[in-house]
């Protein structure tokens, strides 16, 4: 921004876009786009730095943001002269601020996406009291407040639109953030996500009504009927918008269909209407933003329409142009202008009015809606989130010469409290159980006494790249043609990110909390889910896709929840590497890697980790043409009969041949061999077990063509991988338990590189075995290998269909 001219004063000159580069003399810091560069690169580099700070607080990124404004403004990095003049000079400053402000233009277009003007029209009557509420006492006691602030820090101030902006800033809740703050506590779909939520879009459709007034009556022009004119205007653009927006779009996105890319023009005609929308609402006298919010909520919320504008703007403004809003209403923070007793106390007054208008209103409200302490307290903190929205009225205010530097401050640090506290207090007063335990069920593994019951499967997949191999897998899965055969549960596992497009999603889950499943509607149907039901069409399997979107830190709660309350058998996962096209493995991302390891520790059922090496291809096998050969390696203990029972199940399948093979140590061989001690009498009992299982399951295939039993007696570890090499070229799919027990086992230990997989899976893992996929079985119950629950716990399907309702 240009410094008003005084005497000995001129304002600086415009700088330059480009340099002709430092070879030639010219300093990059002196021209425009370099040191824009520069200034957004180090903006991301702190902020994001920060958020990964106080990411163990789980706070949202809004904090971190807000935190690193402060830091180089004038508060912390500022006070050096030299860093402000050559990083953020004055002459900068009109570029930084246009980029910030065409950043919270399309941010605000966002806000308006999420906003669902049908789920307004809905809000309960709960949800609207609380809103009421939420608004009505912080305004009072934020007019009260700001006779306070006049008489003290604030003289001269123009006093209506005072009294306004400092009622607004105090009533108002930042929705963008409380659904973030929500989404990451798992609240969202709970009785006080939805009351909070519904509450947080009447609050916000209010405060940004009431800020339009303000604005309208903090204009330079004294005359009386300026803010009139000023609102009429704004009234009626809202009521052509409400006229001609909504045909417009309407048309718009019934022409995009699930499954196809949306045009271009369309996109284009969308983003431009933004920009129009800004200009119109700027030119009448409110802020821009304005109409670029109208135009966020007019356009429809159904179909792939409005998820493709999401995702098409979101990363653009959330990474690069919404960060240097924080730069922005950074360098106009000084908190050294919160000097003595008065000040600091007056920020204390301001903090405890915020609070108590918002909690105390909404607790009260809450308590006479009938709604339990703990949820009315939980209300409470959730409605006191403040945020970027906060920042966008104070900052209005202090352009508009309403806040002085002094108010300014106070009201920044007020906005960063109240919403660093939220989500403490919240996880301190409501925690809802996450691990409730259900009803107990018996098969929560594959071997079991009575083989034809329901086989239940929760198969997890991150991508795309998943779908084929686990499609396949069902098919060879389900074992013998009957109506209840087997039923799959196939959950996309997405990351909760600050992005828009998660929120949305995470908008559409079931309203028990869990993970949603996809009912198959059409306009909810993506080309995964497409994929599973035309699988389920063509196949004798049942299928249910669902969704789980969660914080890697908490994903493998959602999973192993969801296997509980569905009663399966199994879980599946993928592994955490994918196969390139030289045959290597390597990491799709590490964190899936942490996701299995807490999910094998937590299971309430068997779990097999799948090393996807194209099983069946790249498409889906047909049943007809299936010919897969299945290969189990038992070398003892009950992972390993949990790989024989998955086995034994898949031969069931007319077009897969199983081969199995057990490893028997020669008896007068010793050397190459790891020996340890063990109890006789656990030696014995693990022995008789296998012996017991081994000798049934000879007894059933003897006489099956398509199953090869074979006994192999190796005297060394290297014998052993031999046999595992030469069984691996022959086969399409290699079934190992995780922990195989035994002293041919013991033998492996040594090279367990990954020990989430055990010896043998961690060996299937080098390149030697390139065309094989594996998959590795951990039973569950260690060593209470079989279900003894007894036949009054049998699990029906009607049971589950009831609780998926």
């Amino acid at each position: 921004m240009g410094l008003n001219t005084t005497l000995g004063q001129t304002c600086p000159s415009p700088m330059k876009p480009t340099s002709n580069g430092l070879l030639q003399g010219d300093s990059p810091l002196d021209f425009a786009l370099p040191l824009a560069s520069l200034q957004i690169c180090l903006v991301i580099v702190l902020t994001r730095g920060l958020a990964f700070l106080l990411r163990p607080l789980r706070q949202p990124r809004v904090v971190a943001e807000i935190i690193g404004g402060i830091l180089l403004g004038p508060s912390v990095l500022g006070r050096s002269k030299s860093f402000l003049q050559t990083v953020f000079p004055s002459k900068s400053l009109t570029v930084l601020d246009t980029m910030a402000n065409f950043g919270l233009i399309f941010f605000m277009f966002l806000v308006g996406l999420e906003l669902n003007l049908k789920s307004l029209r809905q809000t309960g009557k709960k949800a609207l009291g609380i809103a009421i509420a939420g608004i009505g006492l912080p305004f009072a006691l934020g007019i009260g407040t700001s006779f306070v602030l006049r008489e003290s820090i604030s003289e001269g101030v123009d006093g209506s639109s005072f009294l306004v902006f400092m009622g607004v800033a105090l009533s108002i809740t930042a929705f963008p953030v409380l659904a973030r703050i929500l989404a990451e506590l798992k609240l969202l779909t709970t009785d006080v996500g939805r009351m909070a939520m519904s509450a947080a879009a009447v609050n916000d459709v209010a405060a940004w009504i009431l800020l339009a007034l303000a604005i309208a009556l903090s204009g330079s022009n004294h005359s009386t009927l300026v803010p009139f004119w000023v609102l009429l205007s704004g009234c009626t653009f809202v009521v052509c918008s409400i006229i001609i927006v909504p045909r417009i779009f309407n048309w718009m996105a019934r022409q995009c269909h699930e499954g196809e890319p949306v045009k271009e023009t369309y996109i284009c005609a969308a983003l431009a209407a933004v920009l129009a929308a800004g200009f119109l609402t700027d030119a009448i006298g409110i802020h821009a933003m304005f109409g670029a919010f109208v135009i966020g909520v007019l356009i429809p919320k159904e179909g792939p329409f409005a998820g493709v504008l999401v995702e098409k703007v979101e990363d653009l403004v959330s990474s690069i142009f919404l960060p240097l809003y924080f730069v922005s209403s950074g360098l106009k923070t000084n908190i050294a202008t919160i000097e003595g007793l008065q000040s600091w106390g007056l920020l204390v007054l301001v903090i405890l009015t915020a609070c108590f208008g918002k909690i105390v209103g909404t607790i009260v409200v809450s308590l006479s809606s009938k709604v339990p302490l703990r949820e009315a307290l939980a209300l409470g903190f959730l409605m006191n989130t403040k945020g970027l929205v906060e920042l966008i009225v104070l900052n209005i205010g202090k352009d508009r010469k309403v806040l002085n530097d002094q108010v300014f401050a106070i009201m920044v640090l007020m906005a960063l409290f109240t919403t660093f506290i939220t989500t403490p207090l919240v996880m301190a007063v409501y925690k809802p159980a996450r691990r409730t335990r259900v009803v107990d069920y018996k098969h929560r593994t594959i071997e079991r006494k009575n083989s034809k019951a329901q086989f239940r499967i929760l198969a997890c997949f991150h991508s795309a790249r998943n779908i084929p191999s686990m499609i396949n897998l069902f098919e060879a899965s389900r074992g013998i043609r009957k109506s209840e055969g087997i039923r799959v549960y196939a959950m996309h596992l997405m990351e909760l990110s600050e992005r828009s497009s998660a929120i949305l999603r995470v908008h559409k889950a079931r309203k028990n909390g869990l993970p949603f499943l996809n009912k198959g509607r059409q306009s909810d149907s993506d080309h995964i889910v497409v994929a599973f039901e035309a699988f389920q069409q063509l196949s004798q399997v049942s299928v249910r896709p669902m969704t789980s979107i969660s914080s890697m830190a908490d994903m493998h709660e959602d999973i192993c929840i969801t296997a509980e309350r569905k009663k399966v058998a199994i879980i599946i996962l993928p592994f955490h590497k994918h196969q390139r096209l030289d045959g290597s493995l390597e990491i799709t991302r590490s964190d899936f890697r942490w996701v299995n390891q807490k999910v094998l520790e937590n299971a309430p059922c068997s779990v097999g980790i799948l090393i996807d090496r194209g099983l069946g291809g790249t498409a889906h096998v047909s049943a007809s043409n299936v010919s897969y050969s299945v290969a189990v390696l038992f070398f003892g203990g009950c992972d390993d009969r949990e790989a024989l029972a998955y086995g034994a199940r898949m031969a069931e399948h007319p077009g897969i041949s199983l081969v199995f093979i057990r490893f028997l140590l020669e008896p007068e061989t010793t050397e190459n061999l790891v020996r340890v001690d063990e109890a006789e009498n656990s030696s014995s009992q693990l022995r008789s077990t296998d012996e017991e299982v081994l000798s049934e399951f000879r007894t059933k295939v003897s006489h099956d063509l398509s199953i090869v039993y074979e006994e192999k007696v190796v005297r060394s570890a290297e014998e052993t991988i031999c046999v595992i090499r030469e069984v691996s070229q022959g086969c399409n799919l290699l079934l190992v338990g995780r922990k195989p027990e035994g002293e041919v086992a013991l033998a492996l230990n040594k090279r367990t590189d990954c020990p989430e997989l055990g010896p043998v899976g961690s060996l299937l893992t080098s390149s030697d075995f390139s065309t094989t996929s594996v998959l590795v079985i951990q039973q569950y119950g260690a060593l209470l290998s079989l279900n003894l629950a007894p036949e009054s716990q049998e699990d029906s399907p009607e049971d589950e269909d009831l609780e998926s309702n």
